[in-house]
């Protein structure tokens, strides 16, 4: 039950929604027990990022959201893979990317909680 939320000052293109979809699905499974098939994803584009007093250089805002705990040595690869992915296809540099992780003990799905 991952969900990674995304904010970017950048437009996103429909072919790049897509491209993070697949690039953020693989990275998931960085994270033991989890994958892209309970994965929740979303995009916000456009969005009034002002990092370090700037607002017109590329930057972007992650959160990702498990049900349950992990260690800081898979956070530390997820970091890795999720600053790759967003240099490689949205050229936002890795200094201007904040990370935010979030464990839970609970989680509600399908009417019912885990």
């Amino acid at each position: 039950m991952p969900c990674i939320q995304t904010k970017v000052n950048v437009p996103l293109s429909a072919e790049q929604k897509e491209v993070l979809k697949t690039e953020l699905g693989k990275a998931i499974s960085l994270i033991p027990g989890k994958s892209k098939n309970w994965l929740m994803l979303t995009f916000e584009d456009n969005c009034s990022i002002y990092f370090q007093g700037n607002g017109e250089i590329p930057a972007a805002f992650v959160e990702v959201k498990i049900y349950g705990k992990t260690n800081s040595e898979v956070y530390q690869k997820m970091t890795a893979a999720i600053t790759d992915i967003f240099n490689q296809h949205l050229q936002i540099e890795p200094s201007r990317i904040y990370i935010k992780y979030e464990e839970t003990a609970y989680w509600g799905w399908n009417g019912n909680n885990f």
